[in-house]
């Protein structure tokens, strides 16, 4: 393994003859070094490999009992002309509906890792114990992995077979944030399933691209406000967040403090949107869907944990160890209606 001759520590024993100053050959370079000199490697491991999960850390945590959890939403009726007269008895009971009681499935992510005895017994640079660093690497690739999979527009599925062998049909699946929200769509670009009891179920269709334009944004901000949301959040990709902050202006302002003391600086960025309808703060998230920006509320989000993240030891087989890191869980849509999406907002355009 190419990690384990490049990562294990050097240890070499130069037997020097009469002459103390015996120049020996280096068992890995090939390099000419003086007799008994250490290597130096570093303790550090660099590693910048994106590891941000901006919608899973500002959303809260709930529990599920099974594989398939609930939860209830409700609406106001609609405002009429409500006037009666004095004294008026003759009241007719309006026969309202109950709460609407939806929900989603969990899903099971996991990863495993083997080391064998001998790097378990190495004295590796920069960890202790290769098992440990191996598996809290893990831990952050299946965080990401979850991130994406909550962002996208995958709708719910309670799979089909499995096996010790592995799966004979398809894994349950959890909808993610672009299969819920549909209330609050932009119309140019997506429009939603037919009937709310299908949100979740079956993705809403998008049905073009345009342009990046700031009318867009305004008009998805008020499409929530007249449906009761407070949307705080525009969580987009990298190329959405620059095609953002151009809307702003034409030519980057070069500002100084006002005391003429501090270095200028060029401002091209816009983190805040201040819209009629309140502030929005512009979220860049690497793993969102391209073309796509949703304007969120946290409240309204949750991951329910069937199984929290959890280690478990595979059975030895021979001189090895395995591991498995496994986490079930489902997201939570409180009200997809506090929430609103532009699909198909294409930046290159």
């Amino acid at each position: 393994m190419s990690d384990f001759k490049t990562n294990v520590r050097e240890t070499y024993n130069y037997a020097l003859g009469p002459g103390r100053d015996e120049i020996k050959e280096h068992p890995s370079d090939g390099a000419k070094h003086p007799g008994g000199m250490r290597e130096d490697l570093s303790d550090i491991i660099y590693n910048i490999s994106p590891e941000e999960t901006p919608f899973m850390s500002a959303i809260g945590k709930s529990s599920a009992d099974n594989t398939y959890f609930e939860w209830q939403i409700d609406e106001l009726a609609e405002p009429v002309a409500n006037r009666q007269h004095e004294g008026h008895d003759e009241w007719e009971a309006d026969l309202h509906g109950e709460p609407m009681r939806i929900g989603n499935y969990t899903q099971i992510s996991g990863k495993s890792i083997r080391t064998s005895g001998t790097v378990e017994a190495v004295n590796f640079a920069g960890r202790k114990s290769s098992m440990a660093y191996q598996m809290a690497k893990k831990a952050k690739e299946i965080k990401i992995d979850m991130e994406k999979m909550l962002l996208s527009l995958d709708v719910m599925s309670p799979g089909s077979g499995s096996g010790p062998t592995g799966p004979a049909g398809t894994p349950r699946a959890t909808a993610g944030v672009g299969a819920w929200i549909q209330t609050n769509l932009l119309p140019a670009t997506a429009t939603a399933t037919a009937s709310p009891w299908d949100y979740g179920k079956v993705a809403p269709t998008v049905t073009g691209s345009k342009a990046v334009e700031e009318q867009d944004l305004r008009d998805c901000i008020k499409l929530c406000w007249d449906n009761g949301a407070k949307p705080t959040v525009v969580m987009v990709d990298g190329a959405l967040k620059m095609a953002i902050s151009q809307l702003s202006q034409s030519v980057s302002e070069l500002r100084t403090a006002a005391n003429n003391k501090s270095p200028a600086y060029v401002v091209a960025a816009v983190d805040i949107y201040v819209s009629d309808f309140g502030n929005l703060q512009i979220v860049p998230n690497r793993w969102m869907p391209d073309n796509t920006a949703y304007l969120l509320d946290y409240d309204f989000w949750d991951i329910a944990y069937l199984r929290p993240f959890q280690t478990v030891d595979l059975a030895k087989t021979g001189d090895s160890q395995q591991k498995m890191m496994i986490v079930e869980y489902g997201l939570r849509s409180k009200n997809e209606a506090a929430n609103g999406a532009i699909h198909g907002w294409d930046p290159t355009l």
